[in-house]
């Protein structure tokens, strides 16, 4: 397999879309790539060969999307053992899932977000860590955007650090998220990182979204990286030191060269940021 994620390491979300452009891509361009487990388990024949092919020459990440760790449903265990064979098999060290849920008697296809409270942290909390015992390893979870919360018995950012206290597990930071809802709800985004358990942070998102008007941005993964976006990822190195950090990109693909000078600009961001290993 390919040398291990640092702490500089600017990268990729994995897409089929961008499959054969990425295996013709010089060396160099990409420094990992992020794929989802659930697109590529059980997957055989070419697809699987190119994974395959790919994962020699570059280090994986993965980020999951249908643990669904807040959910009331039990969890899948035939999902995690095959999630966890996929992360053994790629030598996986950082593995992700979204602090939300995604199931109600089946997939709602959706990431769909938790009341604030302390009855809402002691139950995603158990979740994350019979996931953990299940994966034999560490997870970090990524704060989700979303546009109305259920019930708010305590700000975002506290139920957050209770989650990853409560849970021992880490944080996989989505700068995209914080700036859209920064917005959408009104806080400031530079005081919500500063609110942050720093070590705690394993890595870092980044992506486009789209103004809908001032004050309401949707994330769509599907724009470039705003200006604020790379802007508030400058701050967060500045505020935590450098983390490997993932330009995510799922609909509208550009040609790949356009999304190679996005991950050249977030790897020039993360080799000026001060701390951290090269």
């Amino acid at each position: 397999m390919a040398s291990p994620v640092t702490a500089r390491a600017a990268g990729l979300g994995l897409r089929r879309a961008l499959m054969a452009q990425l295996r013709d891509a010089p060396d160099g361009g990409v420094d990992f790539l992020e794929c989802a487990p659930e697109n590529w388990i059980g997957v055989g024949g070419r697809w699987r060969e190119q994974l395959r092919e790919l994962a020699a020459r570059v280090p994986l990440t993965c980020h999951g999307l249908s643990l669904s760790l807040g959910g009331a449903d039990p969890l899948d265990r035939t999902h995690l053992r095959r999630v966890r064979a996929f992360l053994d098999e790629y030598d996986v060290a950082l593995y992700s899932e979204h602090l939300s849920y995604s199931s109600d008697g089946g997939q709602l296809y959706d990431l769909l977000p938790l009341p604030f409270t302390e009855e809402a942290v002691a139950h995603v909390a158990a979740r994350i860590g019979a996931v953990q015992d299940a994966l034999g390893r560490r997870i970090a979870v990524e704060n989700v955007s979303y546009y109305a919360a259920p019930f708010q018995a305590m700000d975002e950012r506290d139920f957050i650090g209770a989650v990853l206290a409560e849970a021992d597990c880490d944080l996989l930071l989505d700068v995209n998220n914080v700036v859209v809802n920064a917005t959408n709800h009104g806080y400031d985004a530079d005081a919500f990182l500063r609110a942050l358990p720093g070590p705690r942070i394993v890595g870092l998102h980044v992506a486009g979204h789209h103004d809908e008007a001032p004050d309401l941005k949707i994330d769509t993964h599907g724009a470039p990286v705003a200006d604020p976006v790379y802007a508030l990822l400058e701050r967060a190195c500045a505020l935590f030191g450098p983390r490997p950090t993932v330009v995510e990109r799922d609909f509208d693909y550009p040609p790949l060269a356009d999304l190679l000078a996005e991950v050249a600009r977030v790897r020039a961001i993360l080799r000026t940021a001060p701390g951290g290993h090269a």
